[in-house]
């Protein structure tokens, strides 16, 4: 399988785990190894300034925390836009990339806009393959309005309705399918 790296992963109506129904979710790395990536639609309802007031300054400390994923959940990942995608330690796609660790002062200048997500999303090797397979994932190429989306809540629907006439009936599955 060609890497999936700058790709979103749209949960399928049919995937039930609770840490991915109904998420869309940007791969940040893919290769023989697993991958990584962050849920983009899981806010947290907590500020950063709350959660992580050392990161404030990068992310406004207004802006939403957001829960990138079950793995290493009290680790903050930086999603942002770069004025020069060479300066994020991780490019994913066009301007957008992952920071890692501590952020130089050199690269402040060059962050455009950034999300902070507690923890992050994994697979083993040939684990998200093997999801694939199953059908659990449906694959859209990742645009910066859905990294910096200003609705969340929308996010999985929305994607889903742009891929066509053929996944519309699946944007209005309900979360909780007893809803129905």
């Amino acid at each position: 399988m060609d890497s999936l790296k700058g790709q979103l992963l749209i949960s399928s109506a049919g995937l039930h785990d609770p840490n991915f129904r109904h998420t869309v979710t940007l791969v940040g790395e893919h290769n023989h190894d697993g991958a990584l990536g962050v849920v983009l639609n899981r806010p947290l309802g907590l500020t950063v300034e709350e959660g992580v007031p050392e990161l404030a300054s990068l992310v406004g400390g207004d802006e939403i925390l957001f829960q990138g994923g079950p793995v290493q959940p009290t680790s903050p990942v930086l999603v942002a836009e770069f004025t020069h995608p060479e300066l994020a330690d991780l490019p994913v796609f066009g301007k957008v990339g992952f920071l890692i660790g501590d952020v130089s002062p050199e690269v402040r200048p060059g962050i455009v806009r950034a999300r902070l997500f507690a923890g992050y999303s994994g697979w083993g090797p040939g684990q998200l393959e093997a999801e694939m397979e199953e059908g659990s994932w449906i694959l859209d190429p990742a645009r910066e309005e859905d990294v910096f989306t200003e609705a969340p809540d929308l996010l999985w629907s929305r994607v889903l309705r742009r891929k066509g006439p053929e996944f519309e009936r699946m944007s209005r599955v309900p979360f909780d399918p007893r809803m129905n």
